[in-house]
């Protein structure tokens, strides 16, 4: 995250876009455990002794991905690193989409019809598409916001409690690294609102979209592993951790968003472990 001038100070307000983003995302977290969907395994190793295997697999494929935004923007190939970002997107909210809709459907067998399933998918992702590469900044950040829980809430119901813990605590470690020393920040100072649908600004901060994810990925897990009130609880825990994130904000002009709202919001999740 970063501050977008010298003179931010944090307020409540701040939290509103996280609170959306967190409440969509749970929203479709409860979508999913309620339908009748079958979800297939995303991590390459077995939940277990390979939960640490996939949470490096995870941090190269954000460092790989970041790191190679940094050169393309580095070499001024911004029209490339656009392209690339805007077919992973597209791709990301065509399969959103179409995940959800096919949740839906489950749930009103009348409505299930697969050319009618393509059909709202591919009206759904032209739509984000348009928000989000050729709206104005407040409808591109509320996609983004809204994305950002969407995916999240996948992954937290596609990736088993261990290794979801484990990719959320060492993406927090690295997080630190990327702001710092890594791609993260050379992107951020370089200008991140340049790649459009990476992020999105409120009120003079700019967050990333896989802040938002990460936040989502989290309370969706505590949710279908330790029900509604732990996650409750973790929701909690992940909003005092961003308001204490935007705190350090005021000091150092940019500050990794991950570490204190994952340390937090996984209290209530391990907690859950011993009773």
């Amino acid at each position: 995250m970063r501050a977008l001038n010298d003179t931010f100070k944090t307020g409540i307000v701040h939290l509103a876009p996280i609170l959306v983003s967190l409440l969509f995302g749970v929203s479709c977290a409860y979508l999913l455990l309620t339908a009748s969907v079958e979800f297939y395994q995303i991590t390459p190793f077995q939940e277990g002794v390979g939960s640490i295997g996939n949470a490096l697999y995870f941090v190269i494929l954000v460092a790989v991905g970041a790191t190679l935004l940094y050169l393309l923007l580095k070499r001024k190939s911004l029209k490339l690193a656009t392209l690339i970002t805007g077919v992973a997107l597209t791709s990301a909210v065509f399969m959103l989409s179409f995940f959800y809709i096919i949740a839906l459907s489950s749930m009103f067998p009348i409505l299930y019809s697969d050319t009618l399933v393509l059909s709202l998918s591919l009206c759904i992702t032209v739509l984000v598409d348009f928000a989000i590469f050729r709206a104005h900044n407040r409808t591109s950040d509320l996609a983004v916001l809204l994305l950002g829980g969407a995916l999240g809430a996948f992954l937290g119901n596609s990736i088993p409690t261990l290794s979801a813990i484990s990719i959320l605590g060492v993406l927090a470690v690295y997080d630190v690294f990327a702001v710092y020393y890594g791609p993260v920040g050379k992107i951020a100072h370089s200008g991140l609102e340049q790649l459009r649908g990476l992020s999105f600004s409120f009120k003079e901060v700019q967050m990333g979209l896989g802040d938002l994810t990460f936040y989502s990925m989290l309370a969706t897990r505590v949710l279908v592993s330790s029900g509604p009130f732990f996650c409750l609880a973790s929701f909690a825990g992940i909003m005092v951790g961003v308001f204490l994130a935007f705190k350090m904000l005021e000091k150092k002009g940019m500050f990794p968003g991950l570490p204190f709202p994952i340390a937090l919001g996984l209290v209530p999740l391990i907690v859950s472990f011993f009773l």
